[in-house]
């Protein structure tokens, strides 16, 4: 069966990386996997499979800005009948929406997949019109947890729903740019880590302002955010943002450290005394399970959605309300970082999600989910 996966790129970042898996998977599954992105390969971080199609959405109204919207929804309309798709798959929230506009009346079963928790981060007015328009018409709404599909039901937005949890894999892949912790840290150096490519829905602005209280009870401890590069991302110097968050002088500065994006994100979690999940929202928190699968302590602000779904609070991690004040947030690192024997009762437990949430496990869920619009040929897993 011909499939087709739209997403905007191929950036860093679990929308990205669950686009990619839930492809490989199709394609073992026998199917005809395209993965379309409104950006080019040049925007991309992780490396596509030989086994899928990589096409780019034509920009059929360069420079004419939202003018030009009905020309691009026709251009993509025109790409889903020339690469004759049978089922299209639609990451995030504005490419399934763009993706159930250019297929109306195709007969083509359209599969919105949402990424995060809708109501944390709303799109814009027309974009909420449109969704309130066409998101009725998905054959599946496919979301993360329980909390999702209820959102989208009581807002009228779905008729169908069905919950698949992300899967992590053991060992972790591992893929350009590497960089290596022990460049960036001492050895004696405890390190308190966390991994984000937006430090706005990471609630890294917490977790330095939660740091910075407990800093001089820690004094070697480093607080390391892995993922955010230096430079404008949407206008805001992420990085530059948060060390002006520190009131303190060089040497609190020095103690926190930015790598940037690193594709041996592995290597990072095993050099960390402790992870924290400091989020305002997420669908299904990647960073967290790749975290426990590496057997690193974990704590984690209970956002909607997912923390609460992986982690059970004082058995294989810490779980903090998700209104937690600065002072809770601190407090409770505080306490975790003093403790490297609790540290390493709660990383020895987290290592169970390995099993809970394996690749083919949560592959078989996948594929079940879409039996009914993949049809006869292929429609089960090869392995």
């Amino acid at each position: 069966m011909r499939i087709l996966l739209y997403i905007d790129s191929l950036k860093a970042g679990g929308a990205e990386r669950v686009t990619l898996q839930f492809a490989g998977w199709l394609s073992q599954a026998g199917h005809e996997v395209t993965v379309l992105t409104r950006k080019g390969p040049a925007w991309d971080f992780y490396p596509v499979g030989a086994d899928l199609r990589r096409v780019v959405e034509r920009d059929a109204a360069r420079g004419l800005g939202p003018l030009g919207f009905p020309w691009r929804l026709l251009a993509l309309r025109q790409q889903l009948r020339q690469l004759r798709i049978e089922l299209a798959i639609g990451m995030t929230t504005l490419p399934a929406i763009k993706l159930l506009l250019a297929s109306c009346g195709l007969g083509l079963p359209v599969v919105v997949s949402e990424r995060n928790y809708p109501p944390a981060k709303p799109p814009a007015a027309p974009w909420r019109l449109l969704r309130r328009l066409v998101y009725p018409k998905a054959a599946l709404h496919l979301v993360q947890t329980e909390a999702i599909a209820t959102w989208l039901r009581r807002q009228g937005l779905a008729r169908q729903t069905a919950c698949l949890p992300n899967a992590v894999a053991w060992p972790l892949a591992g893929f350009e740019p590497r960089l290596d912790p022990a460049d960036w840290l001492d050895p004696a150096w405890p390190v308190l880590l966390a991994v984000g490519t937006k430090s706005h829905q990471k609630g890294f602005d917490r977790l330095v302002g939660a740091f910075a209280r407990i800093a001089a009870d820690h004094p070697s401890w480093r607080l390391v955010i892995l993922g955010l590069d230096a430079g404008a991302y949407h206008g805001v110097d992420q990085v530059a943002a948060l060390r002006g968050l520190l009131a303190g002088g060089a040497e609190l500065q020095q103690r926190l450290v930015f790598p940037g994006k690193a594709g041996n994100v592995a290597d990072w979690y095993a050099r960390a005394d402790l992870f924290v999940l400091s989020s305002r929202y997420e669908g299904f928190p990647n960073v967290l399970l790749e975290a426990m699968a590496c057997g690193c302590p974990c704590l984690a602000l209970d956002c909607p959605t997912g923390p609460a779904e992986i982690l059970e609070n004082g058995r294989n991690g810490l779980l903090l309300p998700a209104d937690a004040e600065a002072t809770q947030l601190a407090a409770a690192l505080s306490r975790l970082m003093g403790d490297p024997q609790r540290r390493g009762a709660l990383g020895e437990e987290a290592r169970e999600v390995r099993e809970r949430f394996a690749p083919e496990r949560i592959q078989d869920q996948f594929l079940e989910l879409l039996q009914p619009f993949l049809g006869g040929a292929g429609g089960g897993s090869t392995r």
